[in-house]
């Protein structure tokens, strides 16, 4: 069970830091554009698109959507852990 656990707490961490490695390129020109940054936007735009959906930008340009992500991804994770701690034990 432990090793469960661990194994969602670092696929989930590592999610997160994508996702917040792709809101800080974002701040830089064309860093998006990149390779790395398409590879990664593959990644974490279909994760991020249904909350860009819901969440309209404020003052039409500040995207606060990925912060609403992240921690839907932290809850769910704590969630998923919940949900298997109870059944395995």
């Amino acid at each position: 069970m432990d090793i469960a656990v661990r194994a969602i707490t670092a696929i989930v961490d590592i999610y997160y830091w994508l996702i917040l490695i792709y809101i800080l390129m974002s701040w830089l020109p064309n860093a998006r554009e990149s390779k790395f940054g398409e590879i990664i936007g593959k990644f974490v735009e279909p994760y991020l698109a249904p909350f860009r959906r819901f969440i309209p930008p404020i003052f039409g340009m500040i995207d606060i959507s990925p912060i609403i992500a992240l921690f839907a991804l932290r809850y769910a994770a704590m969630g998923l852990i919940a949900i298997l701690s109870s059944i395995l034990t």
